[in-house]
């Protein structure tokens, strides 16, 4: 195999050279991706588009991952395909993987992804393409595949496939078929949506193996090294444009079952050394794993740690092996955060404490400098990204899925206001919301309405988003809806002056229009005629909110998300009866409130 010390003057790239096979490699990722969201058959795949698609190299280095979801690929497939690699070390064309484990690189059993090793015509290792694609159900103990009050792995009830053989010389191996069909309780969605990531994972391996056989195998590889090298240089720069410092910053999940009284809280250690061009992230001083779902995975208390770094840096720089060299992510075993030992449930590790982390680490980068970091995201995940589920009584048929009808919403950055339907930090707005319509087709559901409530923002130089809202139930019949909606006690906060976003909350409607309470975390039932409302957070507010341009308060006023009060009261700007600015008024408060 070629190697960088190997490369002679033809395996030197150029930046066009770089550039193009770059987008190439890009492009295979875009197809496969492609191919998941036009053939999976359940509605979490080919609405929600919750899957990434990812090329690691032979040595086990992410390569590329565009349009993926954060915390599925930053880190994950590296652990993911070595893990492979030591327990099948004889690898053939044709052969497919399906992995889950958490234990093994996973981010969580809810994740399945199917692995395909790349060979060239003398049977050498090149690279390895992963499909990932979160699954309705994956035949938990209760149906949801986000099971945060499951005290450990067996109680959770998962399949869990640790790089177990799915397919020989192209062919289907039956055993492991039959095994999922009979354990899931919708067989023919998990079929369908297997068969789209074994589909996605044999394009990529076509169009790779193209790729590998047009330019050359060896000159891919020494590809991959000058890239990683630039992406590198790319990092450094990035980071030498931050001064140097050290900051922390601690976020608190609200309790559930098997936590402490007081939640899970989240301390991180952020450390910038613009010299060595280095940043350091420190998770250890964290509570140790506790009895529920909550706990991270090792990919995703890696992964959530970087997403707050990326957030916080030039957005250009590549998000590949290359410019991983230059963060450091310090993790001990057996923490909520850390690297986890079986049985370990590790149910919900995509969202709720993964989100505290990044949250954390993104405002601790923005204590260290007012130019770059975000305020907090809100939190995860509330009714109206719930599991729902039943048996439709129009067509006698079971039916399991996640519906995404509104999640939490976005955090303020140094620069700019909040992206609104960023779903959740790790997410990246890289998750669609569902269409009313095609749900209320699909599933035996009425939306009852949806949108963002005012005078929710987190209030800021540059502002939160407002707080989202989604109302609806069952058409006909029993409804279950399982979902772990946090933030309801401990709202997203701003940062450097900015106010917190507004608390989840979420209610049950009766048939009759009453209000009961729910709980935060768990499952509720609901029949025909009652509802569930579902208030997400809102995101924190970056700066104070007396600095921010009267201008964009009017237009906030002007739009309905911000009452003419609250202009006044929280940002200081005075509206005329038309609507307009009043400058000197607004002067003149503004002056006198920070008096």
């Amino acid at each position: 195999m070629g190697s960088a010390a190997d490369a002679t003057d033809m395996d030197t790239f150029d930046g066009v050279q770089l550039a193009l096979l770059s987008n190439r490699l890009d492009g295979i990722v875009k197809k496969m991706a492609n191919t998941l969201l036009r053939t999976g058959r359940s509605g979490v795949l080919n609405m929600a588009r919750d899957f990434s698609c990812c090329i690691v190299t032979a040595n086990h280095e992410l390569l590329t991952a565009t349009e993926s979801l954060p915390i599925h690929v930053l880190s994950g497939p590296d652990i993911m395909a070595a893990w492979m690699c030591k327990v099948h070390p004889d690898l053939k064309r044709g052969d497919a993987f399906l992995h889950n484990s958490p234990y093994h690189g996973c981010s969580h059993p809810a994740d399945h992804t199917i692995m395909v090793p790349v060979l060239d015509d003398a049977g050498v290792h090149r690279f390895t393409l992963a499909a990932k694609a979160h699954q309705a159900d994956i035949g938990n103990s209760i149906p949801t595949t986000y099971h945060a009050r499951a005290r450990d792995v067996y109680e959770e009830g998962a399949l869990i496939f640790p790089a177990v053989r799915v397919q020989r010389d192209y062919q289907n191996i039956d055993d492991i078929v039959r095994m999922c069909q009979l354990r899931i309780r919708v067989p023919d969605q998990w079929w369908g949506d297997y068969l789209a990531m074994v589909g996605a994972a044999r394009i990529g391996e076509r169009e790779l193996t193209a790729l590998g056989e047009d330019v050359g195998w060896d000159r891919l590889d020494a590809f991959a090294e000058q890239f990683f090298d630039y992406s590198e240089a790319r990092m450094v720069s990035a980071l030498r444009e931050i001064p140097a410092g050290t900051a922390t910053h601690s976020s608190t999940h609200d309790p559930i079952p098997g936590t402490p009284e007081e939640g899970v809280k989240i301390k991180v250690a952020v450390t910038v050394d613009p010299e060595a061009a280095r940043v350091r992230v420190d998770l250890r001083d964290n509570p140790d794993a506790m009895p529920c779902g909550l706990n991270l995975s090792e990919s995703c208390s890696r992964t959530a740690a970087m997403v707050g770094v990326f957030n916080s840096i030039d957005h250009s720089v590549p998000k590949n092996a290359g410019a991983f060299r230059r963060i450091d992510v310090d993790l001990r075993e057996d923490c909520v955060v850390g690297i986890p030992k079986h049985p370990t449930s590790c149910s919900a590790a995509t969202t709720n404490v993964a989100d505290r982390v990044s949250n954390s680490v993104q405002a601790s980068m923005a204590k260290i400098s007012d130019q770059i970091g975000l305020a907090e995201c809100g939190a995860s995940s509330p009714p109206a990204a719930a599991v729902v589920s039943g048996v439709n009584p129009e067509t006698g048929k079971p039916y399991i899925n996640q519906v995404f009808l509104g999640r939490t919403n976005g955090a303020a950055s140094a620069l700019a206001d909040a992206w609104w339907t960023i779903g959740h930090v790790g997410n990246a707005g890289m998750c669609f919301l569902d269409s009313v319509e095609l749900d209320e087709l699909r599933l035996p559901i009425y939306v009852h309405a949806r949108g963002f409530i005012p005078d929710t923002e987190g209030a800021g130089r540059t502002c939160g988003a407002p707080q989202g809202f989604a109302i609806y139930g069952p058409r006909v019949g029993t409804m279950s809806l399982i979902y772990n909606s946090d933030g309801t006690i401990n709202g997203p906060k701003g940062v450097n002056g900015g106010l917190g976003g507004a608390n989840a909350g979420q209610e049950k409607l009766t048939a009759n229009g009453a209000e009961e309470e729910v709980p935060r975390v768990g499952q509720v039932h609901l029949d025909a005629g009652e509802m569930i409302v579902s208030r997400s957070c809102g995101g924190g507010g970056f700066g104070p909110p007396a600095e921010r341009d009267p201008a964009r308060v009017q237009y906030q006023v002007a739009e309905g998300f911000v009452s003419r009060d609250r202009a006044r009261d929280v940002y200081g700007v005075v509206l005329s009866e038309s609507g307009a600015v009043s400058l000197d008024e607004t002067a003149a408060l503004r002056a006198e409130t920070s008096t």
